[in-house]
């Protein structure tokens, strides 16, 4: 398993939400609405002989300028838990194509804006955990 292929399996899955581009690595110059895939950390050794690594991602999903209402109904959606949502989309594929032996996302988090360039978005960030080996 490589991070190169987790990173394909969550963007494969993430790519399910119609309109929403994906990076698998971070872009230099994002274009929303789009979720871009960012390694936070890794936990190693966490069964018997290094069976178990936990790798948590942060997808970072920027949605349209701040100012404009449908980029917070937009954000409602992805933040929801049914079709469409950016939990479900994760989810739909636990093996992400064979690299993984479960994904989870755990929560998402700091919901505001965010500065890019001379624009400000609407933006928030789901953890997501990837259990391999």
């Amino acid at each position: 398993m490589s991070i190169a292929d987790i990173r394909s399996g969550l963007g494969d899955n993430l790519s399910t939400i119609q309109g929403l581009r994906v990076a698998e690595t971070i872009p230099d110059n994002p274009s929303p609405p789009i979720a871009v895939i960012a390694l936070g950390n890794v936990v190693y050794d966490g069964a018997f002989d290094g069976g178990l690594v936990i790798y948590n991602f942060t997808v970072s999903v920027i949605v349209g300028r701040v100012a404009e209402r449908v980029a917070q109904a937009r954000l409602d959606s992805y933040i929801s838990t049914g079709t469409g949502s950016v939990k479900a989309a994760v989810e739909s594929d636990k093996s992400l194509g064979g690299s993984a032996y479960d994904v989870k996302v755990t929560e998402m988090t700091n919901i505001g804006a965010v500065q890019l360039g001379d624009a400000t978005y609407l933006a928030c960030d789901f953890a997501v955990a990837v259990y391999g080996n």
